[in-house]
């Protein structure tokens, strides 16, 4: 339809623009600390505000589900994720493996409340048409179902029980509205395509006058990594230092821009693969060049964002549109190789399916990641990163841009999550969440609270120091009231014990205070107790892989 200016401007509502990246580092962004060219994003962020404190689940579909539901995974539905589901945890309430009907998805209620709902994206909220976009309220989608894929659709060959899960689990599934896509274009790419899909969306509206929510939530910069040819090139030999010196070169930069705090002790790196002086040059020479590829996607994942934000201008409807950019956990550091789950033989067939000789690393016939090492360069000061209900894992890059709110152009450093968003945009769309009932079934209520009083400057935090918020995934587990967290993250990579840490002193959770503060922990684990049973959690002692 139109594009005209005149046309799209006649909504006092605001309009939503929700951007999620897949398995962002919290300083990847040059506006958070990163050498990586972000143009786009960082102008959005150094005029809006950037969290220093908000935090997801530690994996992708729990994390989606909070942000679509404002309550516990737990409770929507993705208890653990689809892909980890074990035998003990099938069938119980809360494990579904998709998002069920003991939750409203905030789509659904835009939609009724007479919002234009679009997404394109990743989905990883159910596999099936019933369990798709458009059977929770998105008016048009285009989703890839499962929690990853290749980014330029290459599968090298037929489903079948012999490939490892991890290929199996990742095959391309998409829908476009209610059904399925039989054929991706030749010149498909992820971040290039979904953005294509949305701008068509938002272009072939209707001119009714009705605002728009407007999910994007990209596969990138998820392995496997892969990014044009032309955007890698701009980063050869910017990693041949290694990921210690990135990581240190990311840490003075979160200082300079006022992110850090001068005296915070960053968490010692954790990794069993080896490190950079003890690699061959051909081994350092690839590891770098997975790096190259991670921060071409992460450029070409801006570079469509520019595209959303020059068409919302063009349109005039940029000021009126609330723009929330996270990433839905901390960077992803598996060594996938090492984890049983991926299995079995994921590197036999890598290695007789795809070609990752080191001029075609990043390609789409090329399958690779990045490892734990380049994580924490990326999560630092941080402990860990992605599946860790430390902070590594959980606290992210997020951004709020809307020039209506009273706090712009600041960094916030009160305590929010993802929870949060659900009350923070049917606030805003002067929508109320229907309560304990919608359409005739029962519905789990928001647990997170509005970030507009934070934003406009009526309030110092989001929540008040008696709040207390729990995480559990993959056997590892976290619960936090005010700036005490108590940890558990089981042995061989943590102790197998719950740990206390002050975050407002030690951030980077490297002092256990948990010897000298018995209270504190016997406290925090009360509220964990209370936590479990509250949103139905099932406390196998069962780590991913």
């Amino acid at each position: 339809m139109s594009s005209d200016p005149a046309a799209r401007t006649s909504s006092k509502r605001p309009n939503f623009l929700v951007i999620v990246a897949d398995d962002l580092g919290f300083s990847d962004l040059g506006a958070f600390g990163g050498e990586i060219a972000t143009p786009n994003l960082d102008a959005l962020a150094h005029a809006g505000v950037r969290f220093t404190d908000f935090h997801t689940a530690s994996a992708c579909s729990p994390t989606r589900s909070m942000l679509l539901t404002g309550t516990d995974h737990h409770i929507a539905g993705i208890g653990t994720m689809a892909e980890a589901l074990s035998p003990e945890l099938a069938g119980k309430p809360g494990y579904e493996g998709y998002l069920n009907d003991r939750v409203v998805a905030l789509p659904e209620l835009l939609r009724d409340a007479g919002y234009f709902t679009t997404m394109a994206g990743k989905w990883h909220l159910g596999l099936t048409l019933e369990r798709a976009p458009s059977a929770r309220g998105f008016e048009r989608s285009f989703a890839l179902l499962p929690g990853a894929a290749n980014h330029y659709g290459f599968e090298p060959v037929a489903i079948d029980a012999e490939q490892p899960r991890l290929h199996r689990s990742t095959r391309s599934l998409y829908v476009e509205d209610d059904h399925f896509v039989d054929e991706l274009p030749e010149d498909f790419y992820s971040s290039d395509s979904f953005t294509d899909k949305l701008l068509h969306y938002l272009d072939e509206r209707p001119d009714d006058g009705r605002p728009f929510f407007a999910y994007l939530p990209f596969s990138a910069p998820h392995w496997p990594l892969q990014a044009p040819a032309e955007t890698v090139e701009k980063y050869r030999g910017r990693y041949e230092a290694g990921p210690d010196a990135l990581r240190e070169e990311r840490l003075a930069k979160q200082r300079a821009l006022g992110l850090l705090g001068e005296n915070v002790e960053a968490h010692p790196v954790v990794a069993r693969n080896a490190e950079w002086d003890q690699l061959t040059d051909d081994e350092r020479a690839f590891s770098a060049r997975t790096m190259e590829v991670y921060a071409g996607m992460v450029e070409r994942l801006d570079w469509n964002v520019g595209r959303v934000i020059e068409y919302l201008k063009a349109t005039g409807e940029l000021d009126n549109t609330f723009v929330l950019f996270l990433s839905d956990n901390g960077a992803e550091g598996a060594l996938l190789e090492a984890l049983p789950v991926f299995g079995p033989n994921l590197q036999q067939f890598i290695s007789d399916h795809y070609d990752n000789s080191l001029p075609n690393v990043g390609r789409g016939n090329s399958y690779v990641w990045y490892g734990p090492r380049w994580a924490q360069a990326a999560t630092a000061p941080s402990r860990l990163y992605k599946a860790f209900t430390t902070e590594g894992g959980i606290r992210v890059v997020a951004f709020a841009h809307y020039p209506a709110l009273a706090r712009q152009g600041e960094i916030g450093d009160a305590f929010s999550t993802v929870m949060d968003v659900v009350p923070t945009v049917l606030e805003l769309a002067g929508v109320k969440h229907p309560g304990s009932t919608y359409k005739g079934r029962t519905v789990a209520q928001p647990k997170g609270a509005s970030l507009l009083p934070y934003l406009n400057r009526t309030s110092d935090a989001v929540h008040d120091a008696h709040r207390v918020t729990g995480w559990e995934l993959f056997g590892m587990r976290a619960v936090r009231q005010g700036d005490w967290k108590a940890v558990f993250i089981p042995q061989p990579v943590g102790p197998g014990a719950w740990q206390l840490y002050d975050l407002a002193q030690d951030p980077g959770e490297t002092r256990d205070r948990a010897g000298d503060e018995p209270k504190k922990l016997a406290a925090l684990l009360d509220h964990w107790q209370a936590y479990v049973v509250e949103n139905g959690v099932q406390e196998v002692a069962r780590v991913f892989g």
